[in-house]
């Protein structure tokens, strides 16, 4: 099986993504190709054989990662998975490549993996890093209804059926639009314990734009792909839940702003999971209604 990496970078971390590229370079088995995107910069001094490709701008991860993909053909055809890894992490092991490979080999419907994110220097894996609702065991893999974006492996065949990442989204909330059109297709996501992005711990919020973004990317999520009957639902509870965690007043008025926003601005296509679908997230453990 073929695989590809693809890794953005806004050029601020250059030590960092050398450790990563040496790190997908240690793989077991067949090399990885990798694709380094700078967004709005101009990357240089990368190993030999690694392609880059630099933006006039900043696309945002969404954006970015979906010129990756282009750049092993329509749609990342050219290979068979493509693994996404954020700038600043680093591979654990050097048999992550070839556990990807396996988990696809063996289950022809696996359509994504997510992978475990640890901190290099406590080894804890962080409560939203893993992808589901009961995540009080990191350690524990299971099949899932959503993956981390930067630390994952998708089959390009996901790519070729349902289409890439949406762009439109810029940050936040973009893997689980992927995810929930991938499962409507038929596909199954994974997360797996075993295989580990090292990846320092961080808080979303310190990016500028976070609250905004989470809103009305959460509205133009539920407008995309959930039946209209659950529209209001899910975005009520979310609205429920973010009063509860009683963030800061400038925090609550950027996300009741990115919440309007959501509403009066075009999401992109609308095509609405099936019942089935909706089934099935439930009975994987988290219906879309939160």
């Amino acid at each position: 099986m073929r695989l590809g990496a693809v890794i953005i970078t806004m050029g601020n971390r250059p030590d960092e993504l050398k450790a990563l590229l040496d790190s997908v370079a240690r793989q077991d088995g067949a090399p990885v190709e990798v694709v380094v995107v700078g967004q709005g910069v101009k990357v240089t001094g990368l190993p030999e054989g690694v392609r880059t490709v630099d933006l006039p701008e900043n696309l945002g991860i969404p954006g970015g990662r979906n010129v990756g993909i282009e750049a092993f053909g329509p749609g990342g055809t050219d290979v068979d998975a493509l693994l996404f890894l954020d700038d600043d992490g680093l591979l654990e092991r050097t048999d992550t490549a070839e556990l990807c490979r396996q988990a696809f080999a063996e289950d022809p419907s696996l359509g994504i993996v997510s992978f475990r994110i640890a901190d290099p220097d406590t080894g804890e894996t962080q409560r939203r890093h893993v992808p589901r609702l009961r995540a009080s065991d990191p350690m524990r893999s299971s099949r899932v209804t959503t993956f981390l974006g930067g630390a994952n492996a998708v089959r390009t065949r996901v790519f070729e059926q349902v289409g890439g990442l949406p762009g439109e989204f810029f940050y936040a909330h973009e893997e689980t639009d992927l995810a929930w059109r991938a499962l409507d297709a038929g596909w199954r996501i994974d997360y797996r314990a075993d295989m580990v992005l090292l990846h320092p711990t961080t808080a979303p919020s310190r990016h500028a734009v976070y609250h905004r973004m989470v809103a009305r990317n959460r509205v133009w999520l539920a407008r995309r792909n959930l039946p209209a009957l659950l529209v209001p639902l899910y975005l009520g509870v979310w609205m429920a839940l973010t009063l509860l965690r009683k963030p800061s007043g400038p925090a609550l008025k950027a996300w009741f702003g990115g919440f309007k926003e959501g509403w009066t601005t075009p999401c992109g296509p609308r095509r609405p999971m099936k019942w089935r679908t909706v089934w099935r997230l439930t009975r994987l453990g988290r219906p879309p209604v939160i």
